[in-house]
């Protein structure tokens, strides 16, 4: 696989990995526990719904109406991609910035 091929599967892992944690942490704010919450995050990185990071964040705000702000949802997908890049990478045992 060339370099970028490389990249671009590495980020698309990545940010199945932040909206992974992106959806169980708003199923939790959802109320929703053991298999629903782990479905909606299921839906949120597979399902298609959203188009790119803006669809994401309305997707999110729309159903989390009430319980977060789009600054808050914005503020924790920053959080989530950051942790995503430690598991990553530490997995791979990589050191990617």
């Amino acid at each position: 696989m060339a370099g970028d091929e490389r990249d671009k599967a590495g980020d698309g892992a990545l940010l199945r990995q932040r909206n992974r944690m992106a959806g169980l942490w708003a199923a939790e704010l959802l109320g929703l526990i053991n298999e629903a919450a782990h479905d909606y995050a299921h839906d949120l990185v597979h399902g298609g719904a959203h188009d790119g990071e803006e669809g994401l964040i309305s997707r999110l705000a729309h159903d989390l109406h009430g319980r977060a702000t789009i600054l808050e949802i914005r503020a924790k997908l920053s959080h989530f991609l950051q942790d995503a890049k430690r598991q990553i990478f530490h997995d791979r045992g990589g050191d990617r910035h």
